[in-house]
Parts: structure tokens; C-alpha cells; sequence
């Protein structure tokens, strides 16, 4: 009996392969960050390293994401991370958006929210386990962007607007 369970779960996850999610690597930076925002080469490395994977257009996929289950997994996260975040596609938001963003990715960093400990667990990713001085730099850069939209654009015009409930 416990052969043949065996052999089921071994023919699922034969199956299972079969179905793999859509990857996300596009990479069109038509409104990427950097097309409207000053980002320093450092920040940037630190971005790519411990953001990019789950906040862009542009994934860097290790070799397990091709094992079901997992793909589907990472997938979850990626899907949900650009939902809320994705540098890629940043300028394509309304400005209050754009600023509101910058302020949640300090809060984020500044908590240790960002990266989350899925994306570090076992050494995965080492480069993405942010030091001190590490957040503080990509902190001070986001503050930085905030000041440079505060300057240029007028303050009613960086403030979310709450929709108006029926």
C-alpha cells in the first residue's frame, strides 16, 4: 500500500512540472526609477541585490524556481511584492503615488520588514542581508527623492487623495 502512495505522489509531481508559471523577466524600463529619479550606482547594487527580485519587471530566478511547488511559490511572492512596490513601472504612477512609495520603502527598511526573511532564510541571498549602513543609505536616498519631489512639485499635489466612500 504505501508503495503504491508513493508511486501517486512521485507521478503528481512528474506532473506538476508541467505547469510553471509565466517567468518575470521583461525588463522594460519605460518607467523605471531611474528614468526620472537620481539613483547612485551603490543604491542601485543594493537595490538590485535585496529589492529588484520581487519589485521589478526583472527577476533573477535561482535554479530551485523550476521545481514545482516552489515556483509557485516564488511566483506568489513576486506577484504580490510588485503589487505593492515595482520599480519598474514607478513613473508610471501618479506623483502622490510615486512620493507615498517612497515613503513606505523607508518605513519598510527602516522596520527590517524589507527584505523579508523568505528572500534571506537559510543564506539564500546573502547580499540582500542589509547592514546598518546599508539601510541607511538606501533610507536617505529614498528621503533624498522625497525632498528633490517636495521641491519641485506643489504640496496639495503629493498627498494621496482618499476616495470618497458611497
Amino acid at each position: 500500500m504505501l508503495k503504491k502512495i508513493l508511486l501517486g505522489l512521485l507521478v503528481i509531481f512528474i506532473i506538476i512540472q508541467f505547469f510553471s508559471p509565466k517567468k518575470n523577466n521583461t525588463n522594460d524600463l519605460t518607467y523605471d526609477i531611474t528614468t526620472k529619479y537620481e539613483v547612485p550606482d551603490d543604491v542601485n547594487h543594493l537595490l538590485k541585490v535585496s529589492c529588484n527580485d520581487c519589485h521589478s519587471n526583472k527577476t533573477e530566478y535561482p535554479w530551485y524556481a523550476n521545481i514545482q511547488p516552489v515556483g509557485w511559490w516564488l511566483n506568489d511572492h513576486v506577484v504580490d511584492g510588485k503589487k505593492h512596490l515595482n520599480f519598474s513601472e514607478f513613473t508610471n504612477k501618479p506623483i502622490a503615488i510615486q512620493n507615498h512609495k517612497l515613503e513606505e520603502t523607508i518605513e519598510m527598511v527602516e522596520k527590517k520588514y524589507m527584505p523579508i526573511d523568505d528572500y534571506t532564510k537559510f543564506g539564500l541571498h546573502a547580499e540582500a542581508n542589509l547592514t546598518d549602513k546599508q539601510r541607511n543609505m538606501i533610507i536617505n536616498w529614498a528621503q533624498d527623492q522625497m525632498d528633490y519631489l517636495k521641491d519641485t512639485y506643489p504640496a496639495d499635489s503629493l498627498i494621496l487623495k482618499r476616495k470618497k466612500r458611497k
